[in-house]
């Protein structure tokens, strides 16, 4: 897994945002398939996070089911990298590895321990319609740094979508917002978009392989975890609710950011931004099976962040192609 050509990129050059080399453009002329794959199986991983982060929390402390989390993304990471040929070094240390490192934490330890106090704090359909305003965030980055097309078209595609994260959050309140919530939900799930859209846009350009920068991320997020645990309290989880909490691990967190990561190093161009706008519909929907619901204003503001996204994506596919056209 990990002597995928690309992760050989020199550091500088694999930082980048602007287009590929000719020799990197002919290997990626397999890749989209592969990353359109890895992609997919990511959603379908991450589409099941809400769901069962609900059940779990209704019943044990938010610090508690991210320690069972931890857990078991720690172990599969850890199965990769055991089972994986050994892991070419980082390019440039000192600085440059602290970088790479950084980027890791941030974006799994950022991204999950703010997304399920979010979960915690505020109704969980609406918490995760907000945290997964990443792919817009990761679509609009892409283009701005580029050289949009139709920039006012993109401009009010965007706006749009933040209109839509504002209806979501007020839910057609005009007089209370954040009456379903609490504010500090509200702000972590907002900050887990953040840290995922950070993590999608570097982990592509960065000269590690993904399980070198997730595993230590899994040990520290074990780490921290398991002193929340003790400043908390502890329940003993019965053995089905154990499995759900290293299922959260090993499955939406553990192989969904793998395969994340690996399309985001076969991607180069931000398409799969658009593919992960499938985890907020399939999640809603079981989560509107399990009983959550959503009024129709919040309904609509969903729409509109997904529509939104799928718009810039289109755009940004677009820019992409006219650049590689142009060369």
């Amino acid at each position: 897994m990990s002597h995928d050509p690309v992760d050989r990129q020199p550091l500088s050059r694999s930082l980048s945002l602007g287009p590929v080399a000719p020799e990197s453009q002919n290997r990626s002329s397999v890749a989209p398939g592969a990353a359109l794959a890895f992609a997919l199986g990511a959603v379908a991983l991450w589409a099941t996070n809400a769901l069962v982060g609900k059940t779990l929390l209704a019943l044990y402390p938010v610090s508690q089911v991210q320690f069972l989390q931890f857990c078991g993304a720690a172990m599969v990471f850890a199965l990769i990298r055991l089972t994986s040929t050994p892991p070419f070094p980082v390019v440039g240390e000192g600085g440059s590895a602290l970088a790479a490192y950084l980027v890791g934490f941030v974006g799994l330890v950022g991204t999950m321990v703010l997304q399920y106090i979010g979960f915690a704090s505020m109704p969980v359909i609406e918490a995760n319609l907000v945290a997964y305003t990443w792919p817009l965030m990761t679509a609009a980055a892409v283009i701005l740094l580029g050289r949009p097309r139709r920039p006012l078209l993109l401009g009010l595609a965007a706006a749009l979508g933040f209109v839509g994260v504002a209806l979501v959050i007020s839910g057609g309140r005009a007089q209370t917002w954040f009456q379903g919530g609490s504010l500090v939900g509200y702000l972590a799930a907002f900050g887990s978009a953040l840290c995922m859209a950070f993590y999608s846009l570097a982990v592509g350009r960065l000269a590690v392989s993904p399980e070198r920068l997730l595993l230590p991320s899994a040990l520290i997020g074990v780490a921290l975890t398991f002193a929340w645990c003790l400043h908390d309290g502890v329940v003993r989880p019965t053995g089905a609710h154990l499995l759900l909490g290293l299922y959260l691990g090993a499955g939406p967190m553990g192989l969904g950011y793998y395969f994340w990561s690996r399309a985001a190093k076969l991607d180069h161009g931000g398409r799969i931004a658009v593919v992960a706008y499938l985890t907020p519909i399939a999640s809603t929907f079981l989560l509107t099976l399990s009983g959550e619901s959503l009024s129709m204003t919040a309904v609509a503001g969903a729409v509109l962040v997904i529509g939104s996204c799928l718009a810039v994506g289109v755009e940004g596919t677009e820019t992409r192609n006219d650049v590689q056209d142009g060369r």
